[in-house]
């Protein structure tokens, strides 16, 4: 697996942007889509070193934005989704959510996992 993007909720994705325009050079903002397989609005964020900041908001991170945990998921990329999934399990990792087709990702499948070091992407190559 290689290393992807963090993932980030928020209530407000264009103020969130705003604020993290003061910190750091942003160098590429894609367009903010619904994902109906994810039902959430998401926009990924490219900073000048190359890090990848997914934000995530609507229903499905209404509570831990509640909460003021804003940091979300860890995601990695794979060859193949399903038999990274295998080798999650193993480990004792558990699925949240079944491979599905990602707007934000062109179409590749992603799947959601809890892993002993938190929430875990796969998104497929």
């Amino acid at each position: 697996m290689k290393f992807h993007h963090i993932g980030i909720a928020t209530e407000n994705i264009e103020k969130t942007i705003q604020e993290l325009k003061q910190l750091f050079n942003i160098k590429n903002i894609s367009e903010t889509v619904y994902d109906k397989n994810q039902d959430a609005n998401l926009c990924m964020l490219t900073l000048e070193d190359g890090t990848k900041l997914e934000l995530v908001s609507g229903k499905v991170v209404e509570k831990i934005v509640k909460k003021r945990q804003f940091l979300y998921h860890t995601c990695y990329e794979t060859e193949d989704i399903n038999k990274e999934i295998e080798k999650l399990q193993k480990l004792d990792s558990f699925l949240v959510s079944e491979p599905k087709e990602a707007i934000l990702f062109k179409n590749k499948k992603v799947a959601f996992l809890m892993t002993n070091i938190g929430l875990m992407e796969l998104v497929e190559q």
